[in-house]
């Protein structure tokens, strides 16, 4: 079997699988699965509103469903996982179940398609979509959508973010397809951005500040000595020109005064003698 074959054969086999799950769990809210492939054999996790449901009694009904997909489907040792699906009201297959019964039982198309668009955005989707088509009030067949929010119809977007739910309505007229899209609130789209205010710089710590000082203080420190050394320079030739104290200066100078006050003593006594 070639790659493109092989591939083919496995996306048919998903399908089936699909389709058996969602009968035999029906009554359980069946929420759709997951199927991958592993050396040990096949893991299968189930979603599912009511996972007790899913086990049965005992476990009777998951024994049922691992034989009957190893035996109709050929599976390689299937081996199956539930899981709670969560908040119903955000999955597509079991808000499209809900709405299918909801029509069986006799519900106005109208009344139905925005009672469960309105749980769907009550519950915090960001979008929500409903398409309803077949035979809704005559005899000739058309289709009604009701939209709310915001949905992604193209793109990876639309295949990667959006949840889709399919179900049937069976009436006497004929089937009435319900089609659902969900876009859950934690869903972050691509086109979706904010724009942040420019914040101030931030604030010089304590750290910072004692580093930065001692690169700072030997620049002080230098400057400091450099207007002593000035200071000293200035005051040198100040006290050469004139001395503060008289005992400071030179011997020859001393001399001289002392023998001209001894010439002026004895002038001074004759004089005082004559008067």
């Amino acid at each position: 079997m070639s790659v493109e074959k092989k591939f083919v054969q496995e996306g048919i086999t998903k399908a089936l699988v699909d389709e058996y799950l969602a009968v035999e769990l029906e009554r359980a809210g069946y929420g759709g699965m997951i199927m991958n492939r592993t050396p040990m054999g096949t893991q299968i996790t189930v979603y599912a509103e009511k996972p007790g449901m899913v086990i049965g009694k005992g476990g009777k009904l998951i024994r049922k469903i691992t034989r009957d997909l190893d035996r109709k489907f050929h599976l390689d040792n299937p081996q199956i996982d539930v899981q709670d699906v969560g908040r119903g009201d955000l999955n597509g297959r079991v808000v499209a179940n809900r709405l299918a019964s909801s029509l069986e039982r006799g519900w106005y198309f109208r009344k139905a398609g925005q009672s469960m668009m309105r749980r769907v955005m009550d519950a915090g989707a960001l979008g929500c979509e409903i398409v309803i088509s077949g035979k809704l009030t005559g005899p000739r067949s058309r289709t009604e959508k009701f939209i709310s929010g915001y949905i992604k119809h193209s793109g990876k977007p639309a295949v990667e973010l959006v949840d889709m739910g399919y179900s049937v309505a069976v009436k006497k007229l004929g089937v009435i397809g319900c089609q659902v899209r969900i876009i859950p609130p934690d869903v972050r789209l691509p086109d979706d951005f904010q724009i942040e205010q420019a914040q101030a710089p931030p604030a010089a710590t304590p750290a910072a500040t004692s580093v930065a000082a001692p690169a700072v203080a030997p620049a002080q420190q230098s400057s400091e000595k450099k207007s002593d050394l000035d200071q000293l320079l200035e005051s040198e030739p100040a006290q050469a020109v004139a001395p503060e104290n008289p005992d400071d200066s030179p011997p020859e100078e001393r001399v001289a005064e002392d023998a001209l006050l001894a010439e002026q003593k004895p002038d001074a006594e004759i004089r005082a003698g004559e008067e």
